[in-house]
């Protein structure tokens, strides 16, 4: 009996034992276990979320930055474009002048007034001829080198285009001052572009007086007058006749130029012939000269039109508007 009760006791010494340690095995994995994971994993998830948010600003900053470079680059293309649209035109131009310098052939033209002709030609009687003739002298005509000269008003519509202002501007200006010596006094000068620009735009509308100090100016200020031009006269003519014309006045316009650009020149002849019309007598309101300076003739003949156009309607402008045109053999 007492071999069993023995044996009993060891049994549940045994049981007893694996109990406890399971017990402990647990309590050993919750101590070791860490407890403030959750708290971790949250804090986590939040700095995740604070970080996605400001990737999404800076994304949003991105976007942002990225609408206005492209905004930018459209701007630059199209600058870039004109720039290359100005550079082909810059381009031909110079072609133009390369043309000018290889050609070698001269070319013919018609009425061509001299430096010395217009040297020699007054209007005034020199102290000599009143001598001679007597004070009461007075021409047959008033024709100088073929143009008449007796207009009391002067108008001078010049060409400020780049192959003029270019090439031809020292040869124009010596012309402009031979035209005032063959005037040396009248009662009014205006001075234009062929767009109807004034050079002296507080004188815009009025006439310049004709004294040496003005006529000083005029010949100061033409060196470096360059403003725009299309390489077409009429608006210059059609704006000094309307603004200018006055039954009481007599008044020349002369023109300077080397091409014309226009669509037509009957449609400019016929403007011309309305706004200019005849008075009772026959006489057109205004007198119209004009002098072409050869500067594209030089050029090869494909690029000869526009000067050969500017000389078809200056002829005929002057013809029928009794004036004169004169085309010179060298624009230097």
């Amino acid at each position: 009996m007492k071999l069993r009760r023995r044996s009993e006791e060891d049994t549940s010494l045994s049981f007893l034992d694996v109990i406890a340690c399971g017990f402990g095995a647990i309590i050993l994995l919750l101590m070791i276990t860490k407890v403030t994971e959750p708290i971790v994993l949250e804090k986590a998830t939040r700095n995740l979320e604070g970080i996605v948010a400001d990737l999404q600003k800076q994304l949003f900053a991105i976007r942002g930055e990225t609408t206005i470079l492209n905004r930018d680059l459209t701007v630059k293309r199209e600058q870039l474009s004109e720039q290359r649209e100005k550079i082909a035109r810059l381009q031909g131009d110079l072609n133009a002048i390369k043309g000018q310098f290889a050609a070698t052939k001269s070319q013919s033209t018609a009425n061509i007034i001299t430096q010395g002709e217009l040297e020699i030609a007054r209007q005034q009687l020199t102290a000599e001829m009143e001598r001679l003739l007597g004070q009461d002298f007075t021409r047959r005509n008033s024709l100088i080198g073929g143009i008449p000269v007796d207009s009391e008003y002067l108008i001078f519509i010049i060409d400020t285009s780049g192959s003029m202002f270019s090439y031809a501007w020292p040869r124009m200006q010596k012309e402009l001052v031979a035209t005032l010596d063959i005037y040396p006094q009248v009662k009014g000068i205006q001075i234009m572009n062929d767009m109807g620009n004034y050079m002296f735009s507080h004188y815009r509308g009025k006439w310049i007086p004709d004294t040496p100090g003005r006529r000083k100016a005029i010949i100061q200020r033409i060196r470096t007058w360059n403003p725009f031009s299309n390489s077409s006269p009429v608006e210059g003519i059609t704006a000094a006749i309307r603004t200018f014309y006055s039954s009481d006045k007599k008044i020349s316009l002369y023109v300077f130029g080397d091409d014309f650009q226009g669509n037509s020149i009957q449609t400019v002849l016929d403007t011309v012939a309305r706004i200019n019309a005849e008075d009772a007598s026959g006489q057109r309101r205004v007198r119209i000269h004009a002098v072409g300076f050869p500067v594209l003739y030089s050029a090869p003949s494909h690029l000869q039109s526009t000067a050969i156009r500017y000389a078809a309607l200056m002829r005929e402008l002057c013809y029928h508007n009794g004036g004169t045109f004169v085309g010179l053999n060298d624009f230097r």
